[in-house]
């Protein structure tokens, strides 16, 4: 079994595993917690926590080997000095966890995983209807508008089991009527 995890690395992001066959193992929020700064509060992530939501799902002491997808962002017109940098810090921190946990990773561009799904823009309620048609039992998950970041995550999965899957049959590393299946 081939583990698949996808990233959506924001403050409000989430974690999604999944395995070769689409089936949900995890799919929860970042983890972050609010503190209170000078002038208001902020959210800050919990890299410890991170890191734990990457322990294998059915067996933390199995290594039944996985692939990573983590978006890759990129500053945005108007978006603020602090938010971004807040956001690089998160990719960072992901990327770390993916490593100190031997998971391969590659990155991917929001427009190139949206492409797969007919998805354009930065509509989150379209990634949510859709990752709820692709994976029905997500519905316990996402509950909220908030939950854009597990619908996005979930979506990054799909489109690595995909190409993967896509991969393995054009290199005939199974045959082609099984990938139907």
């Amino acid at each position: 079994m081939t583990l698949i995890y996808g990233i959506d690395p924001g403050l409000s992001g989430a974690v999604a595993i999944i395995d070769d066959r689409g089936k949900i193992l995890r799919l929860e929020s970042t983890p972050v917690i609010t503190v209170k700064k000078e002038k208001g509060t902020k959210r800050v992530y919990l890299p410890q926590q991170m890191l734990e939501l990457l322990k294998n799902p059915i067996n933390p002491l199995a290594t039944f080997g996985g692939r990573a997808a983590l978006e890759l962002v990129n500053a945005m017109p108007g978006q603020g000095v602090t938010s971004m940098f807040s956001m690089g810090r998160g990719v960072g921190m992901w990327e770390m966890a993916l490593a100190a946990e031997a998971i391969p990773m590659e990155w991917v561009t929001p427009q190139t995983w949206k492409k797969e799904f007919g998805l354009r823009g930065s509509d989150k309620n379209a990634s949510i209807v859709k990752a709820l048609q692709l994976f029905p039992s997500a519905a316990q998950y996402i509950t909220r508008k908030c939950d854009e970041g597990r619908a996005e995550a979930l979506l990054i999965c799909e489109w690595l089991r995909r190409k993967h899957e896509n991969a393995d049959i054009n290199a005939g590393r199974f045959p082609r009527f099984l990938a139907g299946l």
